[in-house]
């Protein structure tokens, strides 16, 4: 079963279509057209991942503010988001670090980060979402950072990566990949301990945003629920340690915290039933 797109995310849905059936926690609940049609999504010919374009970069620069000033509504008013624990960002804030968050909600996923870190946030994302349509031309100028296919993108996409936290920005990372709507677990990496090389060898903090979901007191929405939002942190790379020790550290140590938090969930929205245990 490949659930419905914008939907799931927009509006409530009846509640004998919440179910997904998975056989291991890499399926992929969402599919795009892509997806479906297993067509290779590559970057496009010299792609920029740091634009040079003065004119780009302001364009660029106003836009993302735009994109924060919205996203101040659509957290807090649409899905009556509250945030806890951002103290724990204001030492980092202006020094580089990274945010590894949990994936269930890919509109949530996109706003939520910039308004927790308050600072300006560069996101991993898959180049798919490049073709999404309507927003997906407009990722990049808001901070994403497409992962590349090729030797030379994937050079290019670490540079980018590293130049980005040498400026002293915040770099989210999404470990479970898949998006997984209204999850209220949390899933094994996929990549295992890799992805945070990113912090291990710029010897910058870990911080992890767990997202929960409860149910509305207005219930105008219906059974669509809100958030609550956590951050924990920081977790360090120990510079006594090799850069493969500290990725397995840092890993566990953010695994761990998104378990702990995704326990202050208190509401199921979608419910996830694996194939072997279904009766």
């Amino acid at each position: 079963m490949t659930m419905p797109k914008a939907e799931l995310f927009q509006k409530d849905i009846p509640k004998s279509e919440r179910v997904f059936y998975y056989a291991s926690e890499e399926d992929d609940p969402i599919k795009t057209d892509e997806q479906e049609k297993k067509v290779e999504v590559g970057l496009p010919k010299d792609y920029e991942f740091i634009p040079k374009n003065i004119f780009v970069r302001m364009y660029s620069s106003v836009l993302y503010r735009v994109f924060w000033i919205f996203g101040q509504w659509y957290e807090r008013r649409y899905w009556q988001a509250k945030f806890y624990g951002r103290e724990k960002l204001k030492e980092a804030c202006g020094k580089g670090y990274v945010i590894y968050a949990n994936h269930t909600n890919p509109f949530h996923d996109v706003f939520g980060p910039a308004i927790a870190a308050n600072c300006r946030i560069f996101t991993i994302i898959s180049p798919v979402n490049l073709k999404v349509p309507g927003i997906g031309k407009f990722l990049p100028l808001i901070g994403g950072l497409p992962l590349g296919k090729t030797k030379e993108e994937k050079q290019a996409f670490n540079e980018a990566v590293d130049t980005r936290l040498r400026q002293k920005k915040c770099l989210v990372v999404y470990p479970e990949a898949h998006v997984w709507p209204y999850y209220t677990g949390i899933k094994k990496y996929p990549a295992g301990d890799r992805s945070f090389k990113y912090a291990s060898r710029n010897n910058l903090p870990v911080f992890t945003m767990i997202t929960t979901y409860h149910r509305r007191k207005d219930r105008k929405k219906g059974d669509l629920p809100r958030m609550d939002v956590y951050l924990d942190g920081p977790f360090w790379p120990d510079a006594d340690k090799t850069e493969s020790e500290n990725n397995a550290t840092l890993a566990k140590k953010a695994y761990d915290s998104m378990v702990k938090y995704s326990k202050k969930s208190t509401y199921e929205y979608f419910k996830y039933i694996k194939k072997s245990d279904r009766k």
